[in-house]
């Protein structure tokens, strides 16, 4: 299991924590506790108490949400590195969304109760929650933004380039995944994708794509 260093050192990497100063990471990263995800296993659910701050320290977690009729969206991808959760913690209102392991993955857990003592207690972590979730924001604006004014292959290709800067060019992620990423259905991801295929963009395998940055680059840029 790890240390608390080590969640002191993945902290101190992450923008939420950093700059807080060894002994403020330190004393948060007492407070964590260590869990193992295997791949595909459900962390929380739509509805469930917002109980706790999650951080991924291996692998890769999917945030989806679905309708009654089976319907399913993926809506973001965390990994190493990445905090989520953040918002049932902050408002002790139910998780908004499902979470569930892309793949095996080792997780951070910091329970709420001890998060928000640690939150009046140094307001410099406090200034980062809202920076985080400016942030957040600024992002779901940019993404309505897009869908409004940018064609599919555009949007597609930042949405990939994204994804590639997280996860390295060979992604482990569904046609599926990446329509509900870019708002747009399977079918139309697809096309563009078989596109791209045959211009030697990315390759393509079940649940996998292989990008070229560069050339994904150059694609963006005559758009």
């Amino acid at each position: 299991m790890a240390k608390p260093l080590e969640f002191a050192t993945l902290l101190g990497t992450n923008a939420l924590f950093s700059g807080l100063g060894p002994e403020a990471l330190a004393a948060i990263a007492r407070l964590c506790q260590m869990r193992k995800l295997p791949a595909g296993q459900t962390l929380f659910v739509k509805g469930d108490p917002g109980d706790a701050l999650y951080g991924v320290r291996r692998g890769q977690i999917r945030i989806e949400t679905g309708t009654p009729s089976g319907e399913r969206m993926t809506i973001e991808m965390f990994g190493a590195g990445d905090v989520f959760g953040e918002i049932a913690v902050l408002d002790g209102r139910p998780r908004t969304a499902d979470a569930v392991a892309q793949e095996d993955c080792e997780l951070f857990v910091l329970p709420r109760a001890e998060f928000l003592k640690t939150l009046e207690q140094d307001g410099r972590l406090a200034i980062r929650i809202i920076e985080l979730l400016c942030g957040r924001l600024r992002s779901t604006n940019e993404r309505t933004e897009e869908m409004m004014f940018l064609p599919l292959s555009v949007r597609l290709a930042r949405r990939l380039a994204a994804l590639v800067a997280d996860f390295g060019a060979e992604l482990q992620i569904t046609q599926d995944e990446l329509a509900g990423l870019v708002g747009v259905t399977r079918e139309s991801v697809n096309r563009q994708l078989q596109e791209w295929r045959a211009s030697g963009i990315v390759e393509l395998g079940r649940g996998r794509i292989r990008v070229d940055v560069q050339r994904l680059a150059d694609t963006d840029h005559k758009a």
